[in-house]
This record gives C-alpha cells, structure tokens and sequence, in this order.
C-alpha cells in the first residue's frame, strides 16, 4: 500500500514538471507548451508514485525513456527530469543491497542518463558535469545511509525481542524457582498427613491402609521429583535457604525502604483473609518490585502502598510522588508507562525497565506474577508528577 509520503513525493513531481513545461522549456524557443512533454512530466509522477514496489524496474524504465529522448529530440533536459532520476536513484540504493546487482546495474543507468543529458545540450560545460555528478552522488549516498539505518534499526529491533525474551524466561525461572519451594512443602506436609492417618487405622482396614500407603508412596516420588527440578532450576542465591515472604512481612520491607532513602507508607484496607502462600508471595514481589523501581527511577521521594481486600479480588497500589527535585537535578523519571486497561497479559512494557536487587525485571517481573494468577496490571505516570502501579488479583 502507498504511503502518505509516496503520494506527496509524486504530487510535487508532477507539479514541479507541470510547471517547468508550461514555463521554462516552451519560453526559451518562443513556442507553445509541448503536449508530450506535459505528459511526460505525469507519467513521471506515476513512476515515482510506484518507485517503492519495484524501484529496480522504475529507475531502468524512466533512464531508458530519457535517454531515448535525449538521442532523438537533441535538447537539453528539464530541472525535473534530473532530479526525477535522483529521486529514484536514492530510493533504489534504500531499498537494495549495495553489492546486489540491482544496485550496479542502477548504477550504471543512471551514468549512462548523465552522459546522455550532458551530450544533448550544447551548452554543457565542465561545471555543469561537476554539479551533476556531486548531485548523483550525494543522492546515492543517501539512499545507501537511509538503508544502512534501516538495517541497524532491524538488527536493534531483534535484539531488543531477543533481550526480552531471555528476561521473560529469566524472571519465569525465578518465580517458578519461589513456587516450586511452596509446592514442595505442600506436598511434604500430605504425605506426613497421609502417614499419620495409616497409623491411625484398625488392622481390618486393610484397603484403606493401602490406599494410604499409595498416597505416601506417590507423594514421596512427587517431592522426589521437584527436588530434581528445583536443582535444574536453582541459581546461586545466598537467599535460597530463606523463608519465602509474604504480605504479612510488608512493614519489614518498608523498613529496609526507608533506610534505603524512602519515605514510605503502608495502609491496609478491607478484612484480611488468609492467602494462598503462592499468591501471598507474588504479591509481596510486586510490591517490592514497584519500591525498587521507584528507588531506581526517582530516587528517594515519598511512596505510598495499599493493600485492598474487595470480595473476591486483592487490589495492590503502589503510588510515588516522582523526584523531589523535578528534573533540575538531573534525575529523569523514565519509567515505561503501560497503558490502563491493558491486561498483564497483552500489555507491552517499554524499554525502561528497573532491576531489583534481587535479579527481578521491574515492570516485566510484576507483569509476568500478575498473569501467572490472571489479574490484571496497570502502570503508568501520574500528573503533574508521580508513578502508579496497580494490580487486581482475584482470589
């Protein structure tokens, strides 16, 4: 499909040739506008309206026809024919490779329209040559420039995928890691529960027994089995061995806030309802999470956490005034915004990402925590200045 700027190049062409054929050419032999040049002037514009489709065809269809004419008609070439062949010279080397043969071959033509253009005027001299070839070459080059960014910019593009795909898997390691350790004591705390109602049993009960025997038995090769996962999984951590926390460990986290320049406060809203330890941790990691990215991003200012308990749903807000100082002290708030009412699961956070002190990704860890339980997520700067994150989880 035809951009905006193809039909806009195209328009000023055909105006510009438009004007030159009924002012410039017929005015120097006293004569009429010629017809065929006027019309040579749109269909140039149609070449150029299409010169992004096959720019290779296009430059090798309108060198061929100018130098056509400039071998039959002998008279010298408009302002806009020129620059009509720079037009889709520079578009040509944009678009191809520079050792392709396209390249070579367009070239070539266009030296070939030089050499016809100068030798059908009569007029040439050797300044007009220099104009014409300074003028060819800084079209190629930069047609060969824009085409060089373009593939910088590919090359950026896929390594920004690739970078966010590693710190996905990342941070999906780390919380199956956490969650992994919960699993397995659950399943631990069954099979000692299984093992303590077999003892329980009368001797008669001989299928209930084995049934529970099963249970242990399954159990055991279940934690068995996690343990060898937790091992492919494990990364050094001197807090591996640390109990995992939850949010009844908030005030502990805005304590080691404030001593890290955060003036932060915590209020719980609703009744308190016990929390699957899974969720109780993710919730937690979030919260911690935001208070790293606001260290991080807006150095130390006042920051605000609250936990909601709604029926049904666990809402966590973490707001922050942005930097004290604004930015005449240098310290630009970049945080990425991800717009409100994109789910965590098809919102895309930007580049600015935080790292938290414990390996985390900043918005990319709450992200991925908030879909693992199907909440939601929002993020976003406040006016005139601040941070907000907001998560809803339902329970």
């Amino acid at each position: 499909m035809r951009s905006p700027i193809d039909w806009l190049v195209a328009v000023i062409v055909c105006l510009f040739a438009l004007a030159e054929e009924l002012s410039g050419r017929s005015s120097l032999h006293g004569d009429r506008p010629s017809v065929w040049w006027i019309l040579s002037g749109v269909a140039a514009a149609v070449l150029v309206l299409n010169r992004r489709r096959a720019p290779f065809a296009v430059l090798c269809v309108y060198s061929a026809a100018n130098i056509l004419g400039f071998t039959l008609v002998r008279e010298m070439a408009a302002a806009w024919q020129f620059y009509t062949q720079l037009v889709l010279l520079f578009t040509l080397l944009s678009e191809v490779r520079p050792t392709s043969w396209k390249a070579t071959v367009g070239l070539a033509a266009t030296g070939a329209y030089i050499v016809s253009m100068m030798t059908a005027s009569p007029t040439t001299t050797w300044g007009d040559v220099a104009v014409a070839l300074v003028m060819t070459a800084l079209a190629g080059g930069a047609g060969l420039a824009v085409r060089r960014h373009r593939v910088l910019a590919l090359q950026a593009e896929e390594r920004g995928e690739l970078l966010a795909q590693a710190a996905v898997a990342e941070e999906r390691a780390r919380i199956a890691r956490e969650l992994h350790d919960i699993v397995a004591h659950s399943v631990s705390v069954m099979t000692m529960q299984a093992g303590g109602v077999r003892l329980m049993l009368r001797e008669e009960q001989h299928r209930e027994r084995e049934v529970l025997v099963t249970i242990e038995e399954t159990g055991r090769e279940a934690v068995e089995e996690l343990r060898r996962m937790l091992g492919l999984l494990r990364a050094p951590d001197p807090d591996d061995l640390a109990p995992q926390p939850s949010l009844d460990r908030l005030d502990d986290l805005a304590e080691h806030s404030r001593a890290a320049g955060l003036d932060v406060t915590v209020e719980v809203t609703g009744t308190p309802v016990p929390l699957p330890a899974g969720l109780g941790l993710s919730a937690y990691r979030i919260v911690q999470e935001a208070l790293t990215n606001t260290l991080n991003h807006a150095g130390p200012t006042r920051a605000a956490v609250t936990i909601a308990y709604a029926p049904g749903e666990l809402r966590l807000e973490i707001t922050d005034d942005g930097p004290r100082d604004g930015p005449r002290d240098g310290l630009r708030d970049r945080r990425a915004p991800l717009a409100p009412g994109v789910t965590s699961a098809t919102g895309r956070i930007g580049p600015a990402r935080s790292t938290s002190a414990r390996g985390g990704h900043g918005l990319l860890g709450m992200r991925e925590r908030v879909t693992l339980f199907h909440g939601t997520l929002t993020a976003g700067p406040l006016s005139p200045r601040g941070y907000r994150v907001r998560a809803m989880i339902p329970l």
